[in-house]
């Protein structure tokens, strides 16, 4: 009979790179962790991890035995995932991750009204700009926009977003409206995160490099200034949409608009898609 006793925490520590991390990740004390770990070396008679007051890494002993431990610990979960499945009701914690303002104003809403639906969903939903390591740091599901990165991930659209280019009336009336993409040189651009916006002009992309008086890396707030009439913005539908409905801001170069950008839902390849990852994909796939 096999003895698991510190399999989980020595996969812990390999993963989340020291001790402390690793009870954080597991809810136990870190000694507890440290005990399991050492008993499982002593067992098998070797050094699994490198120990220092700075960091912890693997033995090349340890290296492999991770790797073997890792694909029987998937399997396992493949296994509970698969018997959770003859259930087919979203239950347990679902863990996902989305960019900030897109969380906030889109996606937060349909997770809630999905988490109303099935009351046993536990939902752990993590805002962030960064792209976090999905395998690594236990997501079961992350929603990405634009254009995505090559990986290992797996992906389904959920839907669309579009980028304008807009100002507000105030602005356009004291300094026209421009009619090229050369002509955004002589008007004020309120920048983000990058110095270029994206077009396309006879069907090929085209970046064009804008500067303006404010720079700043939050959407909101280059809408507010927009708003105030300061300049010109590029900004993805869910910034902007409810001020070009109401007249408040005005689309502008339409003629050469990109076209739209993927929403994404993104999970790891190597995982059995459990009914509430699936479930809720197909949730926001109708609504996005």
């Amino acid at each position: 009979m096999v003895n698991w006793e510190g399999v989980n925490e020595f996969v812990a520590v390999a993963e989340a790179g020291g001790f402390t991390a690793a009870a954080g990740r597991l809810g136990i004390s870190t000694a507890q962790v440290s005990r399991q770990v050492s008993a499982l070396e002593g067992r098998l008679s070797t050094k699994l991890l490198y120990r220092t007051t700075r960091k912890v890494s693997l033995t090349e002993t340890g290296q492999l035995y991770y790797q073997h431990c890792r694909q029987v610990l998937d399997a396992l979960d493949e296994a509970e995932r698969a018997v959770t499945d003859l259930q087919q009701v979203p239950r347990g914690k679902l863990r996902l991750t989305a960019p900030v303002t897109y969380g906030e104003v889109t996606l937060a809403p349909l997770v809630n009204d999905f988490a109303l639906r099935y009351p046993e969903l536990q939902v752990d939903m993590q805002l962030t700009n960064q792209k976090l390591d999905l395998v690594a740091e236990g997501y079961d599901l992350a929603i990405r926009l634009g254009r995505l990165e090559d990986s290992s991930m797996m992906a389904r659209r959920l839907g669309s977003r579009t980028l304008y280019t807009c100002a507000s009336p105030e602005y356009l009336s004291g300094h026209g409206e421009p009619h090229s993409l050369s002509e955004l040189g002589q008007h004020n651009c309120l920048q983000g995160t990058l110095d270029q916006w994206r077009f396309q002009e006879g069907g090929q992309s085209k970046s064009v490099r804008v500067g303006g008086s404010i720079r700043c890396n939050s959407g909101r707030a280059l809408v507010d200034a927009a708003l105030k009439g300061i300049g010109i913005v590029q900004l993805p539908d869910y910034y902007v949409h409810e001020y070009l409905e109401a007249g408040r801001l005005v689309s502008l170069l339409a003629y050469y608009r990109v076209d739209d950008d993927g929403i994404w839902g993104i999970y790891p390849q190597n995982r059995h898609l459990s009914p509430k990852v699936s479930m809720l994909l197909d949730y926001l796939g109708e609504f996005l």
